[in-house]
């Protein structure tokens, strides 16, 4: 293995030639959250005879005084597995012998490795995906009727989808984005993080943002990622002051039909909870495969599943405080829950 800039030619052409390879492996995506957190970023490859990349993953060094020194492949996204040509033992050998080398106390992957004694893994989530057919009619009679039905009512009332990619789009996502964090009781993400999201992924065609309207008002939106014959859903938000608009199904159907439109062949509609049971739900209304998704670890010692206590103070705080509260520690913190 060696350690490669993620701008680096050799690692941007396998990247590309990688049929399995999603957004989050696309180069962009790691320089995006290294130059929003500020924390270094490159790709470990495995290189034959030095000079063909056969194997690899981007990485993001987190290492802090809590944690020690800690790689992850990659914070702040929902699955970024190993990419290979062929997957074998000697590929956790080499990413052990990467972990020494570095003196790492974890390399944290977020995706499947071999089973090997070097490796400990543990499955807390899953994740849905939908295969796109050419024809809307397939998938629509695919979709569960509830999931249908609440496309027609969005429709009957009115409501009007528009795909968006100005700075004045963004700030109508941001808060309603805003919005639904608060309710959620979770930290929203860095204003920064967004202006970059737009400027290095959606103003590139590497994804898209969709505003739903009730006449002239946002109630709900959407971002997406689209590389590589993939769609994923990122990021939501809506306004629960119009829930009985159904604004948000009518997001997914648009979504859904833009990427069989051009020509994507998979819709991922990203990470569940286990506990999630409405949002799984949900997302296999559309017809969605639902599969476990493992995390992996090559670590100096057992890793203890965090008890989230608190997140569930914070969720308390955000919860029960003005918007700005959880912009605040959005800001300040959340770069730390990588």
């Amino acid at each position: 293995m060696t350690l490669l800039d993620l701008d680096s030619p050799r690692w941007r052409d396998f990247v590309a030639s990688q049929p399995s390879a999603r957004i989050f492996h696309h180069p962009e995506w790691a320089r995006l959250l290294a130059d929003c957190y500020g924390y270094p970023a490159r790709a470990i490859a495995l290189t034959m005879r030095g000079a063909a990349v056969t194997a690899g993953l981007p990485v993001i060094d987190v290492s802090g005084r809590i944690g020690g020194r800690r790689w992850v492949s990659l914070p702040f996204t929902d699955s970024c597995p190993l990419i290979a040509d062929d997957s074998s033992d000697d590929l956790v050998a080499a990413l052990r012998d990467v972990a020494r080398d570095a003196r790492l106390d974890v390399l944290e992957l977020r995706g499947p490795l071999p089973t090997h004694a070097a490796v400990q893994s543990h499955t807390a989530f899953v994740r849905h995906e939908l295969p796109l057919s050419l024809e809307s009619r397939v998938m629509w009679e695919g979709f569960r009727k509830n999931h249908r039905r609440s496309v027609r009512d969005a429709e009957k009332a009115g409501v009007r989808i528009v795909r968006g990619s100005s700075a004045a789009d963004l700030d109508i996502f941001y808060r309603l984005h805003l919005r639904t964090r608060r309710r959620l009781g979770v930290p929203i993400q860095p204003r920064r993080f967004f202006a970059l999201l737009l400027e290095r992924i959606i103003q590139r065609g590497l994804g898209f943002m969709l505003i739903a309207y009730a006449e002239s008002v946002p109630v709900a939106a959407a971002i997406f990622t689209a590389w590589n014959g993939t769609v994923t859903y990122k990021y939501g938000a809506r306004d629960e002051r119009f829930p009985k608009l159904d604004a948000s199904h009518l997001i997914f159907w648009t979504a859904i039909q833009c990427a069989s439109d051009e020509g994507h062949r998979t819709f991922d509609f990203g990470r569940s909870d286990l506990q999630q049971t409405n949002l799984r739900a949900f997302k296999s209304g559309w017809g969605a495969h639902e599969e476990q998704l493992a995390y992996s670890w090559i670590a100096r010692s057992p890793i203890r599943p965090s008890t989230n206590r608190l997140e569930k103070v914070m969720g308390v705080v955000i919860r029960n405080s003005t918007p700005w509260v959880c912009r605040a520690i959005g800001e300040a913190l959340y770069k730390y829950a990588a």
